[in-house]
Order: C-alpha cells, then structure tokens, then sequence
C-alpha cells in the first residue's frame, strides 16, 4: 500500500473514531437528559397527587379524580398509587397492589426512589401527613423519547456516513498534495543515470522532511559524482602521467646502451633517468595521498577544529622548513566565541588542504615569504593565502583545480598537479569554497570561505 493510501486510511480512521465517540456522547447524553426530565416530570406528579389527595380532606374522591384529568395530563401508560402504612394501596379509587411489598418498603427505607422497570421509568416517594404515613409511586413509559432517539440515531448514522466519506476523499486529498513533492522527487530520482551524475533533485521551498530528504539526496550525489569523477580522471590522467616519464626513461637508458659513451654521457643519462624518477616518484606520491584523501572522505571521523590553532601549528612547521618569517599569519579580531572559530571536519584532511594551498604558494614565489589573513566575520571564516610569485595566466584560472593540471613554464614550478584538485576537493567536502585572484608577474591569492551555520 502507498505512503498516501496509507495516511489517508490512518486519518480517516483517527476521524472517525473521534466522530464516532462524539456522536455517542451526544446521544447518551440526550438519553440521559430526557430520563432525567422525564423522572423530574413523574415526581411532580407523585407530589400533585399527595397534595390532591392526602391535604384536601374536605374535597371528594370523585372530584379528586375529575380534578387530575382535567388538569394533569396523563403520560403514555401512567400509573399512580398511594400506599398506606398496611402496604395497601388506597384513596385514588384503585385498590390493585401493582408495585410488591420489597418496592414498597425500599420507598419507605430511603425516603425517595427512582428506577427503570423495563421500559417504564418509575419514582417513588414517602410522604407523612396527618393521616399517617404514606408511599406514592408513579410509573410512565417515556414514548416521545424512545421516538426522538430513534430519529436521532437515524440521523446520526446519515450524518457519519455522510462524514465518512467526506473525511475518506478529502484524507486522500491532502495526503496527495502533501506528498506531490515526494512523487516530483521519485520522478526525478529515476531520471539519474551514471552518465548523469551531475543531475540534483529539486529540494523545494518547504523545510519540511521531503525538503532534508532532497538535501541529503543531492550530497550524496555529490560525494559520487566526486567519486566517479576520481575514477575517469585516475583511468584517463594518471596511465598517461605514469607512462610519459616511464617511457622517457626507457628510451634514455636504450640509447645509452646502444653504444659506448664517456663517463660524462653516462653521467648525464643516469641524471635524466634520475630526473624521471623523481618526477615518476612524485606522481605516485601523489596519487597515494590522493587514495588517502578519498579514504578520509568516506569515513565519519568530524571534530571541531579551531582554524586559528592549525593555521599557528602549520606556521611553525613551515617557518621550520623554510626559514624564520617565511609564512608570515595575520589575525584579524578573533572573536570571543570559540565556534565561530571552529570548523566540524575531519582535521588531517583539512589540514592536507590548507597545507597544499601554502606549498603552491610558496612555490610559485621561488620560495619568498608567504602571507596567510585569517578573518572571521558574521559571514563565516575567511582564509586568505597571498604570494608574491609569477601568478596565474587569466586562460588557466578555470583550469588549476582539474586533476594532473599543471601550468607551471618553469622546471623548478613543475609537480604533479594534484594539489590544488585535493584542496579544492577537501574544503568544498566540508561546505566551503574557494577562489584564487591572479595576475602574471604580480602574485597569486587564494581565498578559502566556511560560511557559518
């Protein structure tokens, strides 16, 4: 059964045993109601009939009797008696005993009564007068209420099935426009084929569950699309990468051993081969940190991390490596709240990222000091890495974060080309971005942004 079906059967169901216990409510209560005025209706007239019979000693029995037909209106089935202190009945011209002498007694026990006797609801009371002591009784069938019951509950059962089916197509009603987003989303969701893994759902305007669904539908379609873009890139990027120094190397060694040469000639093809090496050395490095990267990528291991404090321990590890002064930090009003310091990430990776961003710089200026501005604003966090190096031609800004991209002319420049692809990857993983400004011969910046959530 679909979602739909079923909340309409749920809601409809919920609604109709509330109605249902409404409408029983409302009918009992009339029944009750009408007992209890029809029970008030029987002991006035136990109490006109004491007055009438038992005070008016100088009135005659058979006046008494045209004087309650004439003004009391008989009752479906009425019956009246008047019992002495012998339980016999007496005065009103009707000697049959009718009620026995347990009933009777109660009556006199408890002062008062009221009961149902089958359909006749009957009352009873105990009256002293100067004649003796007395117990009247008084018994009805309630006609006009067993008839207006019976048409109440005829139009109760009309109003809840009209009700029924109203609730049924209406619950069905809502439960599809409710759920019109979730059927649009399965839609789209069918739509997405490996050679489309760049397609995102349309998450909507509601924050509602189908909205977070969407959301967390299309991240995850971002960590495959990264994941299948890793495969196509390491199967068209990487064999190519491998093979050109690979084969440089075959053919310098082959034509070193094609004849005899000096020393020096060895010693110069021995350095090629070792120049291959190194650089064949550096792509395979890269390669396993990238596998690395990918590895932390899947896994769940987040913290807080205070960027101030990294961006310190990587200053200290640099201006080991490289020279005092030579990653030169500036900080600019750190705010007193630690979270909006704090990035949630995995701390290796964003540190990888972060690292990268300095290496290149440093690099690219031939080793010149580099400057790192952290800044927090109401925005988020913004990292800015500036050099004072060759720069970026305008042509290959859109290209520096594709993988195995490299745009360096210089020998000294060369690397693998992975290291800004990882940075680029890493910070938009933890919901970041970046951008770089550059021109050629004045310096290169690159500004990382965590907004804030």
């Amino acid at each position: 059964m679909k979602i739909k079906d079923r909340l309409a059967l749920y809601f409809t169901l919920i609604s109709t045993l509330v109605l249902l216990c409404v409408l029983f409510t409302i009918y009992f209560t009339f029944i009750k109601f009408m007992q209890s005025d029809f029970f008030d209706r029987l002991t006035d007239r136990t109490m006109v009939t004491a007055k009438l019979y038992l005070e008016a000693d100088e009135i005659s029995s058979d006046s008494l009797t045209r004087v309650r037909e004439q003004y009391l209106e008989k009752l479906n089935g009425e019956v009246i008696r008047i019992y002495n202190s012998k339980n016999d009945a007496t005065f009103i011209g009707d000697d049959q005993q009718y009620w026995n002498i347990q009933t009777i007694e109660r009556v006199r026990r408890y002062k008062k009564a009221r009961f149902k006797d089958g359909n006749r609801q009957v009352v009873g009371i105990y009256y002293k007068d100067n004649q003796g002591d007395f117990v009247i009784l008084a018994s009805a069938i309630d006609q006009s209420t067993i008839v207006r019951a019976e048409k109440l509950l005829k139009i109760m059962a009309a109003i809840f099935l009209v009700i029924f089916v109203g609730l049924l197509l209406s619950a069905r009603w809502i439960a599809k426009k409710i759920l019109l987003p979730l059927d649009l989303f399965i839609d789209q969701v069918k739509l997405i084929k490996s050679n489309n893994l760049h397609f995102r759902v349309k998450e909507g305007p509601n924050k509602d569950e189908i909205h977070l669904l969407a959301q967390n539908f299309n991240n995850l379609m971002e960590h495959l699309e990264q994941s299948f873009i890793l495969q196509k890139t390491f199967v068209a990027n990487a064999s190519h990468e491998l093979r050109t120094p690979i084969t440089r190397m075959i053919i310098g060694t082959e034509i070193a051993l094609s004849q005899d040469r000096s020393k020096e000639e060895y010693q110069k093809a021995l350095a090629s081969v070792l120049e291959d090496s190194e650089k064949l050395e550096n792509i395979i490095s890269s390669l396993l940190k990238l596998a690395q990267a990918d590895l932390e990528y899947g896994s769940n291991n987040l913290e807080k991390v205070r960027i101030d404090e990294m961006i310190w321990s990587l200053q200290q590890e640099w201006n080991q490596k490289t020279g005092m002064n030579s990653l030169l930090v500036e900080v600019k009003d750190l705010p007193m709240d630690e979270d909006q310091l704090s990035i949630t990430c995995n701390p290796t990776l964003l540190q990888i990222a972060i690292d990268n961003l300095i290496s290149n710089a440093f690099k690219f200026s031939d080793h010149q000091p580099v400057k790192c501005v952290l800044d927090v604003k109401d925005d988020g966090i913004h990292i800015f890495i500036i050099d004072t190096g060759v720069g970026i031609a305008p042509a290959d800004l859109d290209n520096i974060f594709k993988p195995f991209y490299s745009s360096s002319s210089k020998a000294e420049h060369s690397g693998s080309g992975m290291g800004l692809y990882m940075a680029h990857k890493i910070i938009m993983l933890y919901q970041g971005n970046i951008s770089v400004k550059s021109q050629k011969h004045q310096g290169t910046t690159f500004h990382v942004h965590f907004p804030l959530f």
